[in-house]
């Protein structure tokens, strides 16, 4: 019988890189009822009652707000469940992603 030494082999090393993220941003419009936006920032993004007026208000003021930031998937699902909520309503409420920088 013949005694065979092996040597572990070693895997190169791969290097992981995170995952892109992307903002969630809530655009005004001058239709749907701030306390419509609101409830859906605190079901869909899971804001508190204060944190949600702050961003529904900021959004209101400036056109636009970060709502939160996800990896690509995350983003886009929750930005098309919030606008769909909208849409069952008859509100033209608008949540879009771009990627962060």
């Amino acid at each position: 019988m013949q005694d065979t030494i092996t040597t572990p082999r070693l895997l190169p090393e791969v290097e992981v890189e995170r995952p892109r993220l992307y903002k969630v941003m809530l655009v005004n419009d001058d239709f749907t009822p701030r306390d419509f936006v609101t409830l859906v920032l605190k079901t869909e993004f899971r804001m508190g009652e204060e944190r949600a007026k702050g961003v529904m208000m900021t959004a209101h003021q400036r056109g636009v707000c970060v709502v939160a930031v996800y990896t690509q998937e995350i983003a886009e699902e929750k930005a098309t469940s919030a606008t769909d909520a909208g849409r069952k309503r008859g509100y033209p409420l608008l949540f879009t992603t771009e990627p962060e920088e």
